[in-house]
């Protein structure tokens, strides 16, 4: 960014800040709103759109080549006219940043001459174009649409500073996402009495970003099928993270899959419920000074006996229930 731009935005928010600072104000006669003499132009060679953003996301996403990604992993049309698999995907995708809700708002900016140029598109799909495109993926379809995105993602860690992801913490949840459709494939009755689905997101704490998002029917139970999906998040995580830990809540303590993730030196954070094998009172248990543990039992994992000798080590370690 110029030097006289940073300069520019520097005194504008110095001027709001003293606009807005705290005062003392005498009782006021009128309204605050008070202008009046307010008068429209418009300029032939000056345009402008309220998400200027856009520009600098689509420069991103061409240096990245997530572009070129999305052109070679989906084959999802068999002739181009006009439009690429990564135009009807960075089209949806933009639509959902620019605040639209629903497909039918790409109407809105299909119909912007400005943010059309902006991208240096002749003409994006329209909603109905973009409802065909996404009947059209599948199953393998949308795995290969996460992971071409993953593999840009990388990418990205790549170029962060040392000591980047020391440490990844993968977290793993369920969700309710209602929809007000009466048709929709796949929905249900959740325990909540909604209807809708029921995804898994698996996410990166660390930046916050979702590394894998399955769509499911309402009435599953929030660890549904996720083992797969936390595996290959950490496969994902692994080529940048020193060191992993899964967390989650009480349904995602697969107490079968704790000797498989400690041998492979991955720790995990789980809620465990209050079992009474497991719960001990708070008197029992020592409390560290400055502590505000009231109660945590501890459980050791120790590795099955064909444990290899990392395994061993990272398995001894506690895996604390909270």
């Amino acid at each position: 960014m110029s030097q006289l731009y940073r300069k520019a935005l520097r005194k504008r928010k110095q001027r709001i800040a003293r606009r807005l600072r705290p005062r003392q104000w005498p009782n006021q006669p009128q309204p605050m709103f008070s202008a009046t003499n307010i008068h429209y132009e418009m300029s032939e060679k000056c345009r402008a759109m309220s998400y200027g953003g856009i520009g600098a996301i689509h420069t991103m996403v061409r240096k990245l080549g997530l572009v070129e990604q999305l052109d070679d992993g989906l084959q999802l049309l068999k002739r181009h006219l006009p439009y690429h698999e990564s135009d009807h995907v960075l089209n949806i995708g933009y639509n959902v940043m620019l605040g639209g809700k629903r497909l039918e708002d790409i109407e809105l900016r299909r119909q912007d001459e400005v943010f059309l140029d902006g991208l240096g598109a002749q003409r994006i799909p329209d909603p109905t174009t973009s409802g065909d495109f996404t009947r059209r993926f599948q199953q393998q379809d949308i795995v290969e649409l996460m992971e071409r995105i993953n593999a840009t993602r990388q990418k990205v860690w790549v170029q962060q500073p040392r000591g980047f992801l020391e440490q990844a913490f993968v977290d793993v949840d369920g969700t309710i996402a209602p929809t007000l459709g009466e048709c929709k494939g796949g929905m249900a009755l959740s325990y909540k009495g909604i209807w809708g689905y029921a995804p898994l997101v698996i996410s990166l704490a660390n930046t916050r970003e979702v590394l894998y998002l399955v769509n499911r029917p309402a009435n599953v139970v929030s660890h549904d099928s996720c083992v797969p999906w936390m595996d290959r998040a950490i496969v994902l995580t692994r080529s940048r993270a020193a060191q992993i830990c899964r967390r989650g809540d009480t349904d995602f303590s697969l107490t079968a899959q704790f000797d498989r993730w400690a041998a492979d030196g991955v720790d995990f954070l789980f809620g465990m419920d209050a079992h009474p094998k497991l719960w001990l009172p708070s008197k029992h248990c020592p409390r560290r000074p400055g502590s505000h543990w009231s109660g945590c039992p501890v459980m050791r994992l120790r590795p099955s006996p064909g444990a290899n000798a990392r395994g061993s080590r990272k398995a001894s370690c506690a895996r604390r229930a909270i």
